[in-house]
């Protein structure tokens, strides 16, 4: 990932519901990684793998879509109605080519 895109200052609050959200589905996706690893410690059959691979990708999809979304609703409207949103507009364009390189 390009460490340049990390802003270490800058943070989102998030209700209660929405992190508890992110996290379960963080969670999820950490319980399919340890049962990928499982399956490679058993010498499961490799079509198998495969197929919870793309299934943790597409998990991982869906909770980026789903950062991107709120922080395109909130963070970036928020400048914009600011007046400043033209660095949030750039910075949101570098996290969608960074997003389209997966």
């Amino acid at each position: 990932m390009d460490h340049e895109m990390k802003q270490p200052d800058k943070k989102t609050h998030r209700s209660n519901e929405d992190k508890e959200k992110l996290i379960n589905r963080l969670k999820r996706i950490e319980g399919q990684v340890r049962g990928i690893q499982k399956m490679v410690n058993e010498d499961r059959y490799c079509v198998d793998i495969l197929v919870q691979l793309s299934a943790i990708n597409a998990a991982m999809k869906k909770v980026g879509l789903n950062l991107l979304e709120k922080h395109t609703h909130h963070c970036v409207r928020g400048a914009i109605e600011a007046g400043n949103g033209d660095e949030s507009i750039e910075e949101l364009m570098k996290v969608f080519e960074q997003f389209s390189k997966s």
